[in-house]
């Protein structure tokens, strides 16, 4: 980690933790005495399947995420202004380099209005990762109020899990728990 990257990080962890003081630790987004990954879905009022998510690349190509069926797919929705997003975002990328993508396929998406900012954003911290557009409106369970927002699917389309607010998925057992659910039918 450089020097300015770390000069970047600090004030956001110090604003990002301000603002989550006193929160109960499900606040934080870490699911409470859950696997890293359940069976089903994290909570009862998300449904176990996707609507139609309709993305857009960088330069305007339609992207649909039924190209990543057959995948585990990790659906990340974060914005540049959203300093917890910010802070989850270097370990996403270790995660990422961590995880056999042929099995698991990542799929951030940028909230913010302009993108040029995302991709400057992106560009500037080093990151590797695709950055996707909403095309429109957000279907459940993607549509929240809350983000930095993740939605983890199953090989076949399913949600097997969604994680609200500030988590650390760059684990062992994370990554095990992916790489797991990767590897079912």
């Amino acid at each position: 980690m450089t020097y300015k990257t770390l000069l970047y990080q600090v004030p956001i962890l110090i604003l990002s933790l301000l603002s989550l003081a006193g929160r109960p630790p499900a606040a934080l987004g870490a699911p409470t005495q859950q696997p890293p990954l359940p069976a089903g879905p994290s909570r009862p009022d998300i449904p176990p399947t996707t609507g139609v998510l309709r993305l857009v690349t960088a330069d305007g190509r339609p992207v649909d995420l039924n190209r990543f069926r057959g995948k585990a797919v990790f659906v990340n929705l974060w914005a540049t202004w959203c300093a917890p997003c910010r802070v989850e975002m270097p370990g996403i990328e270790a995660l990422a380099a961590r995880t056999d993508t042929s099995k698991v396929a990542f799929v951030l998406i940028s909230l913010d209005k302009n993108p040029d900012k995302a991709l400057k954003f992106m560009q500037r911290q080093g990151f590797r990762l695709p950055v996707y557009f909403p095309a429109a409106p957000l279907p459940p369970p993607f549509n929240s109020t809350t983000i930095p927002n993740t939605v983890i699917l199953s090989p076949s389309g399913q949600v097997a899990a969604r994680y609200e607010g500030l988590v650390e998925y760059n684990t062992p057992e994370f990554r095990e728990a992916l790489e797991k659910l990767a590897a079912q039918p």
